[in-house]
């Protein structure tokens, strides 16, 4: 049977394929527009195979807050391009919405999620794949749990974050914080919660450039806990000195608001380099 402008339009709306992919797809499955979704589809998972050694460097990254849960999404593809455009961020917004309402433990479980259509947010990227030719994923999907939470999306979409405090409070603030976390890029809240490994590393750093500086061997150790002091200011969040106001630390910051408030936990994503 012949195929028509509207039914080709009708299949682009439904699968979000190119022109003529869902000509050459209504045409082979003789105008039957599932077998033509079907079709389409395919084409995708062999996309996906042929595509799977690629790197996807680029892509969309958002957040997403409500009340007591806050989480990160990115979704990768190769090129910018494809990043940038309008029904890859949908798709990328539409994975957010599932991850906030659903609240899924891992991206696993994020990822075997259903959409609204009830097929999995695995077989919608898939779908994408074979409509753009480019290899995606979901890259991350990061989330926080407490008493009050906020996030922040970057301009750009490549770098967003999410921040969960102890208690309320107020929206500015919260948004600074996150603000702060997106522009600093602390390793921890506290010191306490510093990977050990991390700190063995940059006291051998310090030893070294002591050492390399003429110093005496009895002062290396010495040398080494002042510099973790100075990178648990610049490194840990609570001790960082706040980016609009240097004259404060974030602890500090927060305390003018609220003696007992402080962050629990925060996560940033970026696709940029830090």
């Amino acid at each position: 049977m012949a195929v028509t402008m509207a039914d080709i339009s009708h299949l682009r709306k439904m699968s979000g394929a190119g022109m003529m992919d869902c000509k050459n797809a209504l045409t082979e499955a003789n105008g039957d527009f599932d077998k033509a979704m079907e079709i389409i589809r395919k084409k995708g998972q062999a996309v996906a195979a042929k595509r799977s050694d690629r790197e996807a460097a680029e892509g969309c990254v958002l957040a997403m807050d409500n009340g007591e849960f806050a989480a990160i999404v990115a979704l990768k593809c190769e090129t910018d391009f494809v990043a940038k455009g309008a029904e890859f961020i949908a798709l990328t917004e539409d994975l957010l919405n599932v991850a906030v309402n659903k609240k899924p433990a891992t991206l696993e479980e994020l990822l075997e999620a259903p959409l609204a259509d009830g097929r999995a947010i695995r077989d919608h990227i898939t779908d994408r794949i074979g409509v753009t030719g480019e290899k995606m994923e979901l890259g991350f999907y990061e989330f926080v749990n407490a008493a009050a939470t906020v996030s922040y999306i970057h301009p750009g979409n490549k770098l967003a974050t999410v921040v969960a405090f102890n208690q309320k409070l107020d929206r500015q603030v919260a948004r600074d914080v996150a603000m702060q976390v997106a522009a600093m890029n602390p390793v921890a809240v506290t010191p306490e919660e510093v990977d050990p490994k991390i700190i063995n590393q940059e006291k051998d750093i310090a030893r070294d450039k002591a050492r390399q500086a003429g110093k005496p061997e009895n002062l290396l150790d010495r040398i080494a806990d002042g510099a973790i002091q100075k990178f648990y200011k610049e490194n840990t969040l609570l001790l960082q000195e706040f980016v609009k106001d240097n004259k404060l630390t974030i602890d500090q910051y927060l305390k003018q608001q609220n003696k007992e408030l402080t962050v629990v936990a925060f996560k940033r994503v970026t696709l940029n380099v830090d």
